[in-house]
């Protein structure tokens, strides 16, 4: 059974590799930011929380978010892609922990590498699209730099386990998307 964290900055094409990831593997994808929203739309005292912390760029506290992961591995019986989780090494090791819990391990880590001002170009093009409140100029950079000093680190855990795997992530979503795929297939 696959298991697989799709990773990279914000903005880095994880949520798109991902629809695509679950489509080829039949994975349940596990975004953070997606229950994290459903959480905010639900409009519950938790959800107001989020919103507030999301909303300032700010990350919500791995209590909240490691307690939706580990509910999420247990009831799964296809395989997962993990997208937005983990944020920090703190997290890594919580998850390694989870998938041993129920008997399982991460196959790969993916990492979409794209350069900083296409990071900002794409979130703030988003923006327009989708009319994330979370995308504007000031977040956006609030959430670089909270992705270099917190989040990066985690390919360098991975790394040291020889389970992370460098895909570059500008140009065409198809080449990516190969890229990508030819990794994991290295992997199963």
């Amino acid at each position: 059974m696959l298991n697989i964290v799709i990773f990279g900055a914000p903005g880095a094409g994880k949520g798109t590799q991902s629809d695509l990831l679950v489509e080829r593997y039949n994975l349940n994808h596990i975004s953070t930011g997606d229950l994290l929203r459903k959480e905010i739309a639900a409009q519950s005292e938790l959800g107001k929380r989020i919103k507030s912390i999301m909303d300032s760029g700010n990350l919500v506290s791995d209590d909240i978010v490691v307690a939706m992961i580990d509910q999420a591995i247990a009831t799964d019986t296809q395989g997962l892609l993990f997208d937005g989780f983990p944020r920090n090494v703190s997290q890594a090791e919580t998850l390694d922990k989870l998938l041993e819990k129920h008997g399982r391990k991460l196959t790969c880590v993916v990492s979409l590498d794209v350069p900083r001002d296409e990071l900002v170009r794409r979130m703030l093009e988003r923006a327009k699209v989708s009319g994330r409140s979370d995308d504007n100029e000031v977040t956006i950079m609030n959430r670089l730099k909270e992705y270099e000093a917190k989040t990066k680190p985690v390919a360098d855990f991975y790394e040291k386990k020889g389970l992370h795997v460098k895909v570059n992530g500008t140009g065409d979503i198809k080449a990516i998307s190969q890229s990508v795929i030819a990794e994991i297939d290295k992997r199963k």
